[in-house]
């Protein structure tokens, strides 16, 4: 009589499904990152104000990335009224907009006054969109888990993520 391939464990199953989620979470943000990039670089290019072009640069990258996770990343969490949802992922990622301008800011207006090579546009590229986008990142990540495609416990006690249900 053939064996069961052993099957994995609880905490093993709980990290491949965060993986996923993870990897997932990547590529649209990934997606997002380039076109925030283009369209900043844009907007840059034609002499729009620093801030102003990373606002619009990153409104038109949250629009995207909020379609990309909801169908794509999340497509098996809790979802409410399209409205409500996107309007809480918008707000996240207004506070997640707030920290990269805020790098950018920092670094642009406030170090840049010290040393004017932090005024150009390679530092303005990595101060908004390097750093200041990964620190938000690791905050939209989690609230977006927590607030907008709900991943909650089961009764079980282990955690059900949306890529834990289906591929």
């Amino acid at each position: 009589m053939p064996s069961k391939p052993p099957q994995p464990s609880g905490l093993r199953s709980r990290m491949q499904a965060l993986l996923r989620e993870v990897s997932k979470f990547g590529t649209v943000g990934g997606a997002a990152f380039a076109l925030d990039l283009v369209i900043f670089n844009v907007l840059l290019g034609t002499g729009s104000e620093t801030l102003l072009a990373k606002t619009v640069a990153t409104t038109i990258a949250t629009t995207f990335a909020f379609f990309g996770n909801r169908y794509w990343t999340w497509r098996d969490g809790q979802h409410t009224t399209m409205a409500r949802q996107y309007t809480t992922f918008f707000v996240l990622n207004a506070i997640g907009l707030g920290i990269a301008l805020g790098c950018l800011a920092l670094s642009h207006y406030g170090l840049g006054q010290i040393w004017p090579v932090l005024q150009s546009k390679v530092a303005d590229n990595i101060a908004g969109q390097f750093v200041g986008t990964a620190i938000g990142t690791l905050f939209r990540f989690w609230s977006y888990r927590r607030f907008v495609f709900r991943v909650t416990d089961d009764p079980t006690g282990s955690v059900t993520t949306p890529s834990s249900v289906s591929p």
